[in-house]
Protein backbone atom coordinates (compact mmCIF):
# COMPACT_ATOMS: atom_id res chain seq x y z
CA UNK A 1 0.00 0.00 0.00
CA UNK A 2 1.24 3.48 -0.87
CA UNK A 3 2.46 5.48 2.17
CA UNK A 4 0.70 8.51 3.58
CA UNK A 5 2.27 11.87 2.67
CA UNK A 6 1.96 15.06 4.69
CA UNK A 7 -0.02 17.63 2.68
CA UNK A 8 -0.74 21.33 3.05
CA UNK A 9 -3.57 23.27 1.44
CA UNK A 10 -2.03 25.98 -0.76
CA UNK A 11 -5.12 27.16 -2.64
CA UNK A 12 -8.89 26.87 -2.45
CA UNK A 13 -11.48 28.05 -4.97
CA UNK A 14 -15.26 27.72 -5.00
CA UNK A 15 -16.43 25.70 -8.00
CA UNK A 16 -20.21 25.63 -7.49
CA UNK A 17 -22.41 26.43 -4.49
CA UNK A 18 -21.63 22.99 -3.08
CA UNK A 19 -18.22 22.13 -4.46
CA UNK A 20 -14.70 23.43 -4.27
CA UNK A 21 -11.23 22.99 -5.73
CA UNK A 22 -8.41 22.38 -3.28
CA UNK A 23 -4.76 22.43 -4.30
CA UNK A 24 -2.42 20.61 -1.92
CA UNK A 25 1.36 20.71 -1.72
CA UNK A 26 2.46 17.11 -1.14
CA UNK A 27 6.24 16.62 -0.81
CA UNK A 28 7.16 13.17 -2.10
CA UNK A 29 4.12 12.84 -4.39
CA UNK A 30 5.42 11.65 -7.73
CA UNK A 31 2.47 12.51 -9.96
CA UNK A 32 -0.43 10.51 -11.34
CA UNK A 33 -2.07 9.25 -14.50
CA UNK A 34 -5.34 10.78 -15.77
CA UNK A 35 -8.22 9.00 -14.06
CA UNK A 36 -6.44 8.04 -10.85
CA UNK A 37 -7.52 9.03 -7.35
CA UNK A 38 -6.02 9.56 -3.92
CA UNK A 39 -7.06 8.96 -0.33
CA UNK A 40 -7.27 12.03 1.89
CA UNK A 41 -6.99 11.63 5.67
CA UNK A 42 -7.98 14.22 8.28
CA UNK A 43 -6.93 14.05 11.92
CA UNK A 44 -8.92 15.84 14.64
CA UNK A 45 -7.23 17.43 17.70
CA UNK A 46 -8.33 14.42 19.79
CA UNK A 47 -6.64 12.02 17.36
CA UNK A 48 -9.79 10.84 15.59
CA UNK A 49 -9.10 10.16 11.93
CA UNK A 50 -11.31 9.92 8.87
CA UNK A 51 -10.30 9.28 5.28
CA UNK A 52 -12.06 9.31 1.91
CA UNK A 53 -11.10 8.78 -1.71
CA UNK A 54 -11.18 11.67 -4.20
CA UNK A 55 -10.45 11.76 -7.90
CA UNK A 56 -7.69 13.99 -9.14
CA UNK A 57 -8.80 16.91 -11.29
CA UNK A 58 -5.34 17.30 -12.78
CA UNK A 59 -2.33 15.06 -13.14
CA UNK A 60 1.35 15.58 -13.67
CA UNK A 61 4.70 14.83 -12.16
CA UNK A 62 5.05 17.64 -9.65
CA UNK A 63 4.34 17.54 -5.92
CA UNK A 64 0.92 19.17 -6.23
CA UNK A 65 -2.48 17.50 -5.93
CA UNK A 66 -5.64 19.17 -7.26
CA UNK A 67 -8.95 17.88 -5.94
CA UNK A 68 -12.51 18.90 -6.83
CA UNK A 69 -14.74 17.98 -3.91
CA UNK A 70 -18.55 18.06 -3.85
CA UNK A 71 -20.14 18.26 -0.41
CA UNK A 72 -22.27 15.28 0.56
CA UNK A 73 -25.12 16.25 2.95
CA UNK A 74 -24.37 14.86 6.42
CA UNK A 75 -20.97 13.70 5.18
CA UNK A 76 -18.02 13.48 7.54
CA UNK A 77 -15.13 14.69 5.38
CA UNK A 78 -16.47 16.48 2.30
CA UNK A 79 -18.31 19.31 4.17
CA UNK A 80 -15.03 20.17 5.92
CA UNK A 81 -13.11 20.21 2.64
CA UNK A 82 -15.76 22.31 0.88
CA UNK A 83 -16.74 24.71 3.67
CA UNK A 84 -13.87 24.91 6.14
CA UNK A 85 -10.44 23.97 4.75
CA UNK A 86 -8.23 26.92 3.95
CA UNK A 87 -4.63 27.54 2.84
CA UNK A 88 -2.20 26.41 5.52
CA UNK A 89 -4.35 23.55 6.80
CA UNK A 90 -2.59 20.21 7.15
CA UNK A 91 -3.88 16.80 6.10
CA UNK A 92 -2.48 13.60 4.60
CA UNK A 93 -2.62 12.12 1.11
CA UNK A 94 -2.04 8.55 -0.05
CA UNK A 95 -1.67 7.60 -3.68
CA UNK A 96 -2.03 7.83 -6.58
CA UNK A 97 -4.37 4.85 -6.58
CA UNK A 98 -6.12 2.87 -9.31
CA UNK A 99 -4.55 1.47 -12.46
CA UNK A 100 -7.60 0.44 -14.50
CA UNK A 101 -9.62 3.63 -14.85
CA UNK A 102 -6.83 5.57 -16.60
CA UNK A 103 -6.39 7.03 -20.05
CA UNK A 104 -3.07 6.82 -21.86
CA UNK A 105 -2.34 9.89 -24.05
CA UNK A 106 -0.36 7.58 -26.38
CA UNK A 107 -3.54 5.62 -27.21
CA UNK A 108 -4.95 7.04 -30.48
CA UNK A 109 -8.38 5.38 -30.10
CA UNK A 110 -11.36 7.77 -29.80
CA UNK A 111 -12.70 8.26 -26.30
CA UNK A 112 -16.26 8.51 -25.00
CA UNK A 113 -16.55 9.96 -21.49
CA UNK A 114 -19.80 9.61 -19.52
CA UNK A 115 -20.18 11.43 -16.21
CA UNK A 116 -22.86 11.74 -13.58
CA UNK A 117 -22.50 14.84 -11.37
CA UNK A 118 -19.10 15.07 -9.71
CA UNK A 119 -18.06 11.96 -11.63
CA UNK A 120 -16.83 14.45 -14.20
CA UNK A 121 -13.71 15.18 -12.10
CA UNK A 122 -11.43 12.34 -13.33
CA UNK A 123 -12.76 12.86 -16.85
CA UNK A 124 -11.71 16.52 -16.73
CA UNK A 125 -8.27 15.25 -15.72
CA UNK A 126 -8.26 13.19 -18.93
CA UNK A 127 -9.30 16.21 -21.01
CA UNK A 128 -6.56 18.29 -19.42
CA UNK A 129 -4.00 15.51 -20.01
CA UNK A 130 -5.06 15.41 -23.67
CA UNK A 131 -4.41 19.15 -23.96
CA UNK A 132 -1.09 18.93 -22.11
CA UNK A 133 0.06 16.09 -24.39
CA UNK A 134 -0.87 18.08 -27.50
CA UNK A 135 -2.60 15.11 -29.11
CA UNK A 136 -5.70 15.28 -31.29
CA UNK A 137 -7.43 12.17 -30.01
CA UNK A 138 -11.19 12.69 -30.59
CA UNK A 139 -13.03 12.99 -27.28
CA UNK A 140 -16.75 13.10 -26.59
CA UNK A 141 -18.21 13.89 -23.15
CA UNK A 142 -21.77 13.13 -22.08
CA UNK A 143 -22.40 14.92 -18.78
CA UNK A 144 -25.51 14.34 -16.69
CA UNK A 145 -26.38 16.76 -13.87
CA UNK A 146 -29.48 17.70 -11.93
CA UNK A 147 -29.41 21.38 -12.95
CA UNK A 148 -27.09 23.55 -15.01
CA UNK A 149 -25.86 25.13 -11.76
CA UNK A 150 -24.45 21.75 -10.74
CA UNK A 151 -21.96 21.53 -13.62
CA UNK A 152 -18.42 21.37 -12.25
CA UNK A 153 -15.82 23.14 -14.42
CA UNK A 154 -18.69 24.81 -16.30
CA UNK A 155 -16.51 27.56 -17.82
CA UNK A 156 -13.88 25.07 -18.96
CA UNK A 157 -16.41 22.69 -20.50
CA UNK A 158 -18.31 25.52 -22.20
CA UNK A 159 -15.35 26.11 -24.50
CA UNK A 160 -13.92 22.65 -25.22
CA UNK A 161 -10.69 22.15 -27.14
CA UNK A 162 -10.75 21.24 -30.82
CA UNK A 163 -11.75 17.63 -31.25
CA UNK A 164 -13.79 17.60 -28.04
CA UNK A 165 -17.60 17.72 -28.02
CA UNK A 166 -19.74 18.01 -24.89
CA UNK A 167 -23.37 16.89 -24.60
CA UNK A 168 -25.18 17.99 -21.44
CA UNK A 169 -28.08 16.08 -19.92
CA UNK A 170 -29.98 18.02 -17.26
CA UNK A 171 -32.36 15.78 -15.39
CA UNK A 172 -34.48 18.26 -13.45
CA UNK A 173 -34.71 21.40 -15.60
CA UNK A 174 -35.00 22.23 -19.29
CA UNK A 175 -31.63 23.94 -19.52
CA UNK A 176 -29.51 21.16 -20.99
CA UNK A 177 -28.97 20.17 -24.60
CA UNK A 178 -32.41 18.52 -24.67
CA UNK A 179 -35.56 18.47 -22.46
CA UNK A 180 -35.09 17.39 -18.84
CA UNK A 181 -34.92 13.68 -18.21
CA UNK A 182 -32.77 10.72 -17.31
CA UNK A 183 -29.80 9.65 -19.43
CA UNK A 184 -30.89 7.67 -22.50
CA UNK A 185 -29.23 5.62 -25.22
CA UNK A 186 -29.80 8.54 -27.61
CA UNK A 187 -27.74 10.77 -25.31
CA UNK A 188 -24.82 8.37 -25.56
CA UNK A 189 -25.03 8.49 -29.36
CA UNK A 190 -25.64 12.24 -29.59
CA UNK A 191 -21.98 13.37 -29.52
CA UNK A 192 -21.21 11.14 -32.49
CA UNK A 193 -19.52 7.97 -31.25
CA UNK A 194 -21.25 4.61 -31.60
CA UNK A 195 -20.03 1.06 -31.09
CA UNK A 196 -18.68 0.92 -34.67
CA UNK A 197 -16.20 3.67 -33.77
CA UNK A 198 -14.80 1.34 -31.06
CA UNK A 199 -14.10 4.13 -28.60
CA UNK A 200 -12.54 3.59 -25.24
CA UNK A 201 -15.37 4.39 -22.80
CA UNK A 202 -14.96 5.80 -19.29
CA UNK A 203 -18.01 6.11 -17.03
CA UNK A 204 -17.88 7.76 -13.60
CA UNK A 205 -20.57 8.78 -11.14
CA UNK A 206 -22.84 7.50 -8.38
CA UNK A 207 -23.34 3.74 -8.39
CA UNK A 208 -26.90 3.87 -9.76
CA UNK A 209 -25.89 6.20 -12.59
CA UNK A 210 -22.89 4.08 -13.56
CA UNK A 211 -24.92 0.87 -13.65
CA UNK A 212 -27.61 2.58 -15.75
CA UNK A 213 -25.08 4.05 -18.20
CA UNK A 214 -23.12 0.79 -18.51
CA UNK A 215 -26.34 -1.10 -19.28
CA UNK A 216 -27.22 1.42 -22.00
CA UNK A 217 -23.73 1.25 -23.48
CA UNK A 218 -23.59 -2.53 -23.73
CA UNK A 219 -27.17 -2.51 -25.01
CA UNK A 220 -26.02 -0.24 -27.85
CA UNK A 221 -23.32 -2.76 -28.70
CA UNK A 222 -20.24 -1.35 -26.99
CA UNK A 223 -17.95 -4.20 -25.95
CA UNK A 224 -18.01 -4.59 -22.16
CA UNK A 225 -14.22 -4.87 -22.14
CA UNK A 226 -14.00 -1.36 -23.62
CA UNK A 227 -16.24 0.17 -20.93
CA UNK A 228 -14.32 1.15 -17.80
CA UNK A 229 -16.31 2.30 -14.80
CA UNK A 230 -15.58 4.17 -11.59
CA UNK A 231 -18.33 4.62 -9.04
CA UNK A 232 -18.84 6.21 -5.66
CA UNK A 233 -21.39 5.82 -2.91
CA UNK A 234 -23.06 8.23 -0.56
CA UNK A 235 -20.39 8.56 2.14
CA UNK A 236 -17.91 11.36 2.05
Amino acid sequence: MSPWHAATVVAARQLTATSRILVLAVPGFTGARPGQHVDVRLTAPDGYQASRSYSLAATGTDERVELAVAAVPDGEVSPYLVEVARPGDAMEVRGPLGGWFVWDPADPAPVLLVAGGSGVVPLVAMLRARADAGVGTPFRLVLSVRTAADVLFADELAVPDDGVLVHRVVTRADDGDRPAGRLTADDLLAPGFGPDDAPGVFVCGPTGFVEHAATLLTGLGHRAARVRTERFGGTS
